[in-house]
């Protein structure tokens, strides 16, 4: 059951983290996004510790701490100046409270400015905190590549920011997922095992086509039938030579993992017209029922983009388009963990809180960024992870 949401009040910064906790059958699961302290704009250092402080502060209140964390997605502003200075000041806090063989969390670096002006980072986070020992890691990370980590009989996966070897957008994407399998062979999984990918891509438009060709391909070969849920959007990965980057989520279970499609009347298959890509899909781990649902713009059921050029109503449709994904699942947006929503104009986000707090989702953990979404006459898109208690047979 979800046990606790909001706001953290009892931090001193200015900007207090949004967290959501799960508790499941075998661990608590704590989602957090937070931003730092705007009397620290300019200063990576500062900012870092800032939200870094926020974050243990809050997980320590939950009886955890900075190790906890399996996964995060720190959002740049300039991630050519700020990549190298934050993770110098995240690695010596997290050294700190963690302890230097503590394993690492998968760490997604992206350029995707936070709406914030005040902010040059903004970080959402995922923390596991198991109720029982549980086998140590496979080769615990010793860098900010991938975290593993056993709930009951399951193997879960984390692995972030992999990019391949330069190249057009097509053989670009064929060396990204080629290395991405090396890394799920690592941990004894498949890309069959991947419920959940993001992708970016530096050039959208110019390369959108042959990356999803490229993807196609790549399924193909390895016989996955069940596309996974996926976001595709614009951002500048780290370092500049890559023009695509790729982060990802997997369970390797030793039973039949129980996982379906997420559909919609108001949604056609992203498949149809060529995209290769689940709407979402329902995970029942051994911890929770997941619904993890893909990046989700103003597309009405024969595919097409509906409402060009009026903003407003683009999101009216993205949210009705989400809120009925989740209600074919007996879930709503009460439900839901995290999310980001992308906005291909900065200036759209007054009216995109204005819109939000209209429909009482202003609470709702939801980092929004600045990128642009596929299709040039898209203006803004919302993915998401939301959760239900699983039913525990006696």
């Amino acid at each position: 059951m979800m046990a606790q949401a909001g706001v953290d009040r009892g931090m001193h910064n200015a900007v207090p983290p949004v967290w959501r906790r799960f508790t499941g059958v075998e661990a608590e699961e704590i989602y957090i996004q937070c931003r730092p302290d705007p009397r620290h704009s300019g200063d990576i250092g500062r900012q870092t510790a800032s939200i870094y402080g926020a974050c243990g502060s809050l997980l320590q209140g939950e009886r955890a701490s900075l190790e906890h964390i399996v996964h995060q997605v720190v959002f740049f502003r300039n991630i050519r100046r700020d990549r190298e200075p934050f993770e110098k000041a995240f690695l010596e806090i997290y050294r700190t409270a963690a302890g230097t063989k503590a394993p690492l969390p998968a760490t997604t670096f992206i350029e995707q400015p936070p709406l914030d002006t005040g902010a040059d980072l903004a970080l959402s986070a995922t923390a596991v905190l198991p109720y029982h020992d549980q086998p140590e890691e496979i080769s615990p990370s010793t860098s900010l590549f991938g975290r593993s980590f056993v709930l009951g009989d399951q193997r879960h996966l984390y692995a972030a920011s992999i990019h391949g070897a330069p190249g057009n957008a097509f053989d670009e994407a064929t060396s990204m997922f080629l290395k991405s399998e090396e890394v799920l062979a690592h941990y004894g999984m498949c890309f069959q095992d991947v419920c959940r990918t993001w992708i970016y891509l530096r050039h959208m438009e110019r390369d959108y086509a042959e990356f999803n060709r490229g993807r196609r391909e790549f399924f193909r070969s390895r016989n996955v039938s069940l596309l996974p849920a996926s976001t595709g959007i614009y951002g500048s990965p780290y370092p500049e030579k890559a023009n695509l980057m790729l982060s990802f989520y997997a369970v390797k279970s030793p039973r039949p993992l129980e996982v379906s499609t997420m559909n919609t009347p108001t949604l056609n298959e992203a498949r149809v017209y060529g995209a290769d890509f689940s709407r979402g899909l329902r995970v029942v781990d051994g911890n929770k029922i997941a619904f993890y649902i893909s990046g989700t713009a103003s597309v009405d059921q024969a595919g097409r983009t509906a409402h060009a050029g009026n903003f407003a109503a683009q999101v009216d449709r993205m949210l009705i388009n989400v809120e009925t994904l989740l209600s074919a699942q007996n879930a709503a947006f009460r439900n839901i963990l995290s999310a980001t929503t992308y906005l291909k104009s900065a200036e759209d986000g007054p009216l995109l809180s204005r819109i939000l707090k209209e429909r009482g989702l202003d609470t709702m953990p939801n980092i929004v960024v600045h990128a642009a979404v596929c299709r040039p006459d898209l203006l803004c898109e919302m993915e998401a992870v939301a959760a239900l208690p699983r039913l525990v047979l006696k």
